[in-house]
């Protein structure tokens, strides 16, 4: 049985990255009434907050949705896991804090797509807007916005080597990846506060979170879109199910729906009400309500290759893997916020360039002063050290389906990793480049062996094959919902879906290619792009 609660003049489905900005900023209209849906809990969880805590809660079904792939050809058949965060805040608040925009072609290259007003020069103030840097406004940072961006203060001995040999390789030392120029060596920049993680629900969601017009359901789990019985293309409304009870939320008129479920959790929504590939949708029960090709295609992810080596010098694998120490990690967080506990999931970054000729870097190194065989799990035995490294603009491109009417049913994903010939190319330039590292005069000396990839394999053919062996998701996946004009976009450059009214998406799944870095800030900033074009739309229909 359906219970018709009250009508809203938004309804966010998802609150993630991107939904908490907009739940945020659309919210703060006393005149407007909106509903933020969350399929998860509230995110009381400890370990969310930890900086460090990502690795209780990845893999973790009560944060994390848990997604795999299917078994990839480009990763010798194997299947892969692709976490995704199940709590207010979403990935954001599962993620490795790590703050990174991109390069500014990127956001040209959207905009020369066709994309009017995502340009770099467009999106630069709403990165700004959306931050609260530690070191206040300038002209790429912001300082009064929700989002705290703080540097990363923990070094060491090794870590220190890691970014003299990248120098020593020909990168330049920089102060900020999110600067003018991104290619460069140095610490990440983290979404921290005071040893604390700031995700997107801390940042947006929380200091609003008890305005009168906002109303948040967690444990709200979309089933499908509601559409106008005198209009099949007009959206109406949502079902979910909270409590073993499906409930309806309703639109006034004039009213929005805006999709923020995600890269899988947007397509997703979007077949399961009957809009996509008519054969997709046929094939998986659901009667097609608007044929849109692209819903679900074009999807892109970074596939990170791992290098572990074991060091002569002690790593975050001595200190965890002893019990005393261990405790003394822990104390020293819990009485000053610092130490091991405060950092982002990696320490040091690199953005490279594997050939010469290139004009912007194509490689980025997460550089880890421990090391296991992923996250979440015992580290290795001995002293050891992560150099991993992702080809920043893939050109192999994957999809994932719905195989289901049930939203309980998870979508069939194909990444289709490393099938571009030139994907390939560059996962063994990114592999040379990362053993000639440990070559150098300032990291070799704590080299003691090569721990990942097995076999010291040396030709271009062996060195692919490792990496179809040991390569795995960065957690990046997009593009699922492209914005653009071409028959596989999804959306247009105001992010509404094409062919349909009252319906927009608003999250990683609208890149009309993926980034050259980490997504989350990325994904917080089209949140922000968000609110001003639904806000902007508003006003134009009011006057």
């Amino acid at each position: 049985m359906s219970i018709a609660i009250e009508e809203f003049d938004y309804i966010i489905a998802g609150a993630g990255s991107a939904g908490c900005v907009l739940a945020n900023r659309l919210s703060a209209d006393p005149n407007v009434r909106v509903a933020l849906l969350e399929a998860g809990g509230r995110d009381w969880n400890p370990w969310i907050h930890v900086p460090v805590g990502y690795f209780k809660t990845l893999h973790n079904p009560n944060t994390d949705w848990c997604y795999k792939t299917e078994p990839d050809p480009g990763l010798n058949g194997r299947s892969i896991d692709w976490p995704r965060g199940k709590t207010l805040g979403g990935s954001s608040s599962i993620n490795g804090l790590l703050y990174i925009r991109g390069q500014r072609q990127d956001y040209d290259t959207w905009a020369q797509m066709g994309n009017l007003g995502w340009s770099y020069d467009d999106v630069l103030p709403l990165f700004k807007r959306s931050e609260r840097h530690e070191q206040g406004a300038s002209e790429f940072h912001g300082e009064d916005g929700g989002l705290s961006v703080s540097r990363m203060r923990a070094k060491s001995v090794v870590s220190e080597a890691f970014i003299s040999a990248a120098v020593e390789m020909g990168v330049p030392r920089t102060n900020d990846f999110n600067g003018d120029v991104q290619e460069g060596v140095d610490y990440f920049q983290q979404t921290a506060r005071s040893g604390l993680r700031c995700s997107s629900a801390r940042a947006f969601l929380a200091p609003v979170r008890n305005r009168p017009n906002l109303e948040v359901v967690t444990h709200a789990h979309v089933q499908k879109l509601n559409f106008a019985p005198d209009d099949p293309k007009r959206v109406m409304g949502i079902d979910y199910l909270r409590k073993g009870q499906l409930q309806s939320i309703r639109l006034k008129p004039g009213g929005e729906v805006i999709l923020t479920a995600g890269a899988i959790g947007s397509p997703q929504i979007l077949e399961l009400s009957g809009i996509g590939r008519g054969d997709v949708l046929t094939n998986a029960g659901v009667a097609v309500r608007h044929e849109l090709a692209g819903v679900g295609e074009s999807l892109q992810d970074h596939l990170q290759l791992r290098l572990v080596y074991e060091v002569n010098v002690p790593t975050l694998n001595d200190a965890i893997n002893n019990f005393a120490r261990r405790m003394g990690i822990g104390m020293q967080y819990v009485f000053f916020r610092k130490g091991p506990m405060s950092l982002g999931a990696s320490q040091v970054c690199i953005f490279a360039r594997s050939m010469e000729h290139l004009e912007t870097p194509d490689i980025q190194f997460h550089f880890q002063p421990l090391s296991a065989d992923k996250p979440g799990i015992v580290m290795h035995p001995f002293s050891g050290i992560t150099s991993s490294v992702c080809q920043l603009r893939p050109e192999s491109k994957g999809h994932l389906h719905i195989t289901s009417p049930s939203a309980a049913d998870y979508p069939k994903i194909v990444p289709n990793y490393l099938s571009a010939i030139a994907d390939q190319e560059c996962a063994v330039r990114a592999m040379r480049f990362a053993r000639a590292m440990t070559k150098t005069k300032s990291l070799s000396p704590f080299i003691v062996r090569e721990h990942v990839p097995q076999g010291s394999p040396t030709t271009d053919e062996q060195l692919l094959d490792a990496a179809r062996n040991l390569g795995q998701s960065i957690y990046h996946p997009t593009c699922t919902c492209r914005m653009g004009t071409d028959p596989l976009a999804v959306v247009d450059q105001r992010l509404r879906v094409h062919g349909i009214a009252g319906l927009r998406v608003a999250d990683a799944s609208i890149m009309p290619r993926i980034v050259s870095g980490n997504t989350n800030a990325p994904t917080i900033m089209i949140g922000e792009k968000a609110s001003d074009l639904i806000k902007d739309d508003r006003r134009r229909q009011s006057t």
